[in-house]
């Protein structure tokens, strides 16, 4: 650790060079400055530099070596782990980063390290374009991405990382690097669900496909419908074509205009069909969910950037969550699931999900490191609250939805979808044999391991 008088200089200098802002404790804006999507993080990093450009990231990582300070990297700051902030670092804040280039002869996009969904999607929609995004409009594409990536699009489209193209990272040395098939192959596989632990990712390419048209089916029943709801959403859905993806969402009613007021508040089981085409093609398919007995529905043609807003939580809340992967969902993990929902705390923003996989993702490259391309169905316990009152009961339902379904687990993990679960869970989340690849990469690129507040690769 550096001498005060040499931080002091240090931090002088980094005020001068940057172009961007720099906090440190006690700067007015600090506080707003360190604020994340998960309320529960409250840390306070020595350093934040907001950077505006490449030539910032390069300097700001420079500083922190300079110092023998480690560095975390901001992006979305929607990490449930936190991942953005650390304790006395340095933390390199990419928010000013969001700009996007559209190639649509190419149907490929270069994002900003710091770009949102909705920097993402509001620039491909003008061209009837997409790519797998976060299942909400805040999240942060560098990280996503880079975890794997798994959205509404990922039956037709692949997960996002089947659609990355080329990474330009900042590596623990200051150095620049282009990453692609081409150029430091190995590096780029590495990124293909090895996150953060390389460097830092100021900018991505990411491929595009044709999404002229977008469509929805939401439809709410009473709870105790959930079992037999779920029955027939994974018969529709195992029968569908890829375009056609979703989930099963246990909520408390929101109010919105097209919940009944009996339902605001209250727990509702909700069946949700996206589907990457037409209304009309889309109702067919959602004809068994419609004929089930249910309060209310939405059925409608809706542009899918619109559609990412829809779950968006307010930052700040309190949040939990984790995941389990199922091979089949048979009578009895249905049962499982759905009773779980009756101890989900109520009325929060808390959701207990059930999504399909299968299709492009399934199909998808076979040699990256996200180990849960084969299961049919991610269980994902989404606990978000605002009393800290509320904390023991909030996190123990999360773990008590994990070990009720853990019966049918593949063990593999989403490590996007976690937060700090221990080593063994990262492990799970890269595939063992690919975390003995993945080391070999650490050690090349980041041997101190100053990229370490993530889903860690340590380098020995």
């Amino acid at each position: 650790m550096a001498s005060l008088s040499k931080a002091g200089a240090a931090l002088n200098a980094l005020r001068e060079d940057l172009a961007g802002d720099v906090f440190a404790p006690g700067d007015f804006g600090y506080d707003e400055a360190r604020a994340v999507y998960n309320g529960m993080i409250d840390r306070r990093p020595g350093v934040i530099a907001q950077c505006v450009d490449e030539a910032d990231v390069v300097r700001s990582v420079r500083f922190a070596r300079e110092l023998d300070l480690p560095v975390a990297v901001r992006g979305g700051g929607h990490s449930v782990a936190g991942s953005a902030l650390n304790d006395g670092g340095v933390v390199v804040d990419l928010r000013h980063m969001r700009g996007t280039t559209v190639d649509p002869a190419a149907e490929a996009i270069r994002v900003g390290g710091g770009a949102t969904m909705s920097d993402l999607d509001g620039a491909t929609q003008p061209y009837g374009l997409a790519t797998t995004g976060g299942r909400a409009s805040t999240i942060g594409v560098g990280g996503f991405v880079l975890g794997g990536g798994t959205g509404w699009l990922d039956r037709s489209c692949g997960l996002a990382v089947d659609n990355l193209l080329g990474v330009e990272l900042v590596t623990a040395d200051g150095s620049r690097v282009h990453a692609s098939a081409d150029e430091n192959p190995e590096l780029f596989w590495a990124l293909h669900g090895g996150g953060g632990n390389f460097g830092i990712a100021t900018a991505l390419t990411l491929a595009l496909h044709e999404l002229p048209e977008f469509s929805i089916a939401l439809v709410l029943y009473l709870p105790e419908a959930g079992p037999e709801v779920v029955r027939t959403y994974r018969e529709l859905i195992t029968a569908a074509p890829v375009e056609a993806s979703g989930g099963i969402l246990y909520l408390t009613g929101p109010p919105a205009e097209f919940v009944p007021p009996h339902l605001v508040g209250t727990l509702v089981c909700g069946a949700l069909l996206a589907y990457a085409g037409a209304e009309e093609d889309m109702r067919k398919l959602a004809e068994p969910l419609l004929a089930l007995p249910h309060e209310t529905e939405v059925v409608t043609e809706i542009p899918y950037a619109d559609f990412q807003t829809m779950f968006d939580d307010p930052p700040g809340l309190r949040n939990h969550w984790s995941v389990e992967f199922t091979a089949d969902a048979p009578d009895d993990f249905v049962d499982a699931f759905c009773d779980r929902a009756r101890s989900m705390p109520v009325p929060t923003e808390t959701q207990h999900m059930l999504f399909p996989q299968g299709g492009a993702i399934a199909d998808g490259p076979r040699e990256y490191p996200v180990p849960y391309r084969d299961a049919r169905w991610a269980v994902h316990p989404f606990a978000a609250w605002e009393d800290p009152a509320d904390d023991e009961r909030a996190v123990q339902w999360v773990r008590d939805v994990r070990a009720a379904v853990r019966p049918w687990s593949t063990g593999a993990v989403h490590l996007n979808f976690i937060g700090d679960e221990g080593a063994d869970r990262v492990i799970a989340g890269l595939g063992a044999k690919n975390a003995q690849r993945l080391v070999r990469v650490k050690r090349r690129y980041d041997p101190d391991n100053v990229f370490r507040f993530n889903h860690n690769i340590r380098p020995a």
